[in-house]
């Protein structure tokens, strides 16, 4: 199969929307990364999302939609999912909620659970072949499972070619990880910190959310333990260089092969992580050191993935 390359336009979105109807894969850009997207309603175009990732089957979807009219039909809406849908969607925040009876969603989306992951993200082109499309999306990350998050169609192309029938190239994703997920269940639960600080979720809430244990089970997509990985091992937290490492640098650090952020800006290092970490991993299997990185605002969310990028690879 050859992975055709789509312009962000009129013919690019009709062609993308005619794919999806036919069960095919389409890879696109959102504000955080780049997605790989099946139509959530059937079940062979979702299946291929696992094929075509390698990912277990048990590790749920999240589902893209257009706008919150949309999200209520495959979801039961309340009072909380839309104060913050008003504050943050579009965005980079995906709710779980309660699974409608009759959603019409592919079982594999959601891996048998009773809720959903599903967001509105507010990327240009990804909203743009929401609309086009006119139905739900279900979107992870469009690389291979474990591996590292694409931020540009060239990442979708470098680990996915021939797997998928089309990337529409939309050039960067600004934020540079994935969504924020939280579960509104008894009470509203971070189950992955990511592109939205958990700081300014508690600040429209007016209240303090409970953080998920990594002993609970699976909930949400992203947390496994195991993921983000590149091919090299991964030390955090390094304060000097052991010899034969690259250093993957944040703020003014010396000797740094990359550096995340030289200023020291969460922001600016959230949207450089996962293309440094996809340059290192195209340079070498040199073991990579990585600066520590302050565990406030997006630094959880980019924490969170450099553990995951750590963890012994036999999880």
């Amino acid at each position: 199969m050859d992975t055709e390359i789509l312009s962000p336009d009129g013919s690019g979105y009709a062609r993308a929307e005619s794919v999806l109807r036919d069960g095919g894969l389409v890879s696109f850009p959102t504000e955080t990364v780049y997605g790989l997207g099946a139509d959530a309603r059937q079940d062979r175009a979702v299946a291929r999302i696992f094929e075509a990732k390698n990912r277990p089957t048990f590790n749920p979807l999240i589902v893209h939609v257009a706008d919150v009219a949309a999200t209520k039909r495959y979801v039961k809406w309340t009072d909380m999912a839309d104060r913050l849908a008003a504050a943050f969607w579009p965005g980079p925040l995906t709710l779980v909620l309660p699974l409608r009876d009759d959603s019409g969603l592919s079982p594999l989306v959601t891996a048998n659970l009773p809720t959903l992951a599903i967001r509105v993200p507010e990327h240009p082109v990804a909203q743009a072949l929401l609309s086009e499309f006119d139905g739900p999306v279900a979107a992870p990350s469009a690389n291979p499972s474990g591996k590292i998050s694409p931020t540009r169609a060239q990442h979708v192309i470098n680990g996915l070619s021939g797997r998928i029938e089309a990337v529409v190239d939309g050039g960067e994703c600004g934020v540079g990880v994935e969504s924020t997920i939280l579960g509104l269940f008894d009470e509203p639960t971070l189950l992955r910190p990511g592109g939205l600080p958990q700081e300014a979720i508690e600040a429209a809430l007016g209240g303090p959310v409970v953080t998920r244990s990594e002993a609970d089970p699976l909930t949400a997509p992203g947390q496994m333990l195991s993921h983000y990985a590149p091919g090299a091992a991964v030390r955090l937290n390094a304060v000097e260089i052991v010899e034969g490492e690259r250093l993957l640098g944040f703020g003014k650090v010396e000797g740094a092969t990359l550096n995340l952020s030289v200023a020291g800006d969460l922001t600016e290092a959230a949207a450089n992580l996962f293309h440094h970490l996809h340059a290192l991993d195209a340079d070498g299997d040199a073991p990579i050191a990585v600066s520590p990185i302050p565990e406030t605002g997006l630094g959880r969310a980019i924490n969170d993935r450099l553990r995951r990028a750590a963890a012994p690879r036999d999880v």
